[in-house]
């Protein structure tokens, strides 16, 4: 199981908790209401001040000796193994998402004349390395998606028939609409009819829990910068154990190689990868950045995000009730099945209404034609009922 806590307090004590974690890691939530994690996740302070540690240290690079910055990298990897309940030689660390999913594009087996299977309206990271695949003679279908924009998981199922569909690229959660996919219908589909999983998991991870021992995903790419609350250039990829010895890089890092984690022999060339996923990893990484994630990814585990995610269903209800009288339109999916903690909404005068959110001191985003709301383990249910108020004013 992943790290979360059995035996959840009540309603009332977890609103508490968060509320303390609120004043002591996001002081500045006193002067704006912040409701787009969905583009950037703040820093909690205990993050900010790794960071700045780090940062004195590197001022004067010989505090920093070799052990150290590996036990660094370690920590990270650590952290993301167990975000997802992954083993640590199945996480390779990435400076962002688009990583993951090149080193997916790149490395998995697809011959020409097989079909790699994307839905439609994805965010670009998770189209553009496919398509770039038409140029090998692989066809890179994009799968229609509903009348409100969402994926159309009865189509994939459908497709997930046909033997020549090799790869289904998925966002666990859509940037532009909250929608979350059934990673194990689709999983289950994908392994009985041999086709590799690859999820970007960007908008997912650290509000929606996620364990790959259970969900059967092939790779997984994460850029922490959004709801893993983690500085730019950190991030991480999963490679499912059994596959990691099948794949060979396409991008050689010169710390991928067994041997070169002894510096005193780094011409005894070695060209054999490393037995896992550290194989994938692209040369020097920004250590500050991954000691913030592994800083932040910890809080959250703290806290567990199986209780972040009941937390947030919570502070998504005056919304919900706005929706139900008439006030606004929700362009999310509402069941549970397929629910997120992104909520986007409409008014008769979306523009208007967006603008009167921000010169409110609001702060969101305008996706798709809908202002799109992503709070986090931050935000409280009184900041929401007042964006109602100034909705249902716009």
């Amino acid at each position: 199981m992943t790290d979360s806590n059995v035996g959840a307090p009540a309603p009332s004590e977890l609103s508490s908790a968060f509320v303390r974690l609120r004043n002591a890691e996001f002081p500045w939530t006193a002067e704006a209401t912040y409701l787009n994690n969905a583009s950037i996740g703040p820093l909690p302070e205990r993050t900010r001040g790794v960071i700045d540690a780090f940062t004195a240290k590197r001022t004067a690079p010989y505090q920093l000796p070799d052990k150290e910055l590996q036990a660094v990298l370690a920590a990270g990897r650590h952290a993301a193994a167990r975000l997802i309940n992954a083993d640590v030689g199945e996480i390779a660390l990435a400076t962002n998402t688009s990583f993951g999913l090149n080193v997916a594009a790149t490395s998995l087996p697809i011959e020409p004349g097989e079909t790699v299977l994307v839905c439609d309206k994805e965010f670009p990271a998770n189209v553009y390395p496919w398509l770039r695949l038409r140029e090998r003679g692989i066809d890179v279908e994009l799968a229609p998606v509903s009348a409100e924009g969402w994926p159309s998981e009865g189509y994939l199922l459908e497709r997930l028939r046909d033997s020549r569909v090799r790869v289904l690229a998925v966002s666990h959660v859509q940037f532009a609409n909250g929608y979350r996919a059934d990673l194990d219908r689709l999983g289950e589909a994908c392994r009985a009819n041999g086709t590799y999983l690859v999820v970007d998991a960007i908008q997912a991870l650290g509000q929606v829990p996620l364990d790959v021992r259970r969900t059967p995903v092939d790779i997984l790419a994460c850029g922490a910068q959004k709801w893993l609350l983690s500085p730019w250039g950190s991030g991480f990829v999963y490679v499912r154990r059994e596959l990691v010895p099948t794949l060979e890089p396409v991008m050689a890092g010169w710390f991928s190689f067994e041997g070169t984690d002894d510096f005193s022999r780094l011409t005894e060339y070695n060209t054999t990868f490393l037995a896992d996923a550290r194989r994938f990893e692209a040369g020097t990484l920004p250590f500050q950045d991954v000691a913030g994630m592994a800083e932040s990814i910890g809080m959250l585990l703290e806290f567990g995000v199986d209780r972040i995610a009941a937390y947030l269903r919570d502070l998504r209800q005056p919304l919900l009730d706005a929706a139900a009288d008439g006030a606004i339109s929700v362009c999310s999916p509402l069941d549970e099945e397929h629910c997120s903690s992104i909520v986007c909404v409409k008014t008769e005068n979306v523009a208007e209404s967006y603008h009167a959110l921000k010169r409110a001191g609001v702060v969101g985003a305008l996706r798709e034609g809908s202002i799109r709301l992503s709070p986090h383990c931050y935000n409280t249910v009184e900041e929401l009922e007042r964006v109602v108020e100034i909705l249902r004013g716009g």
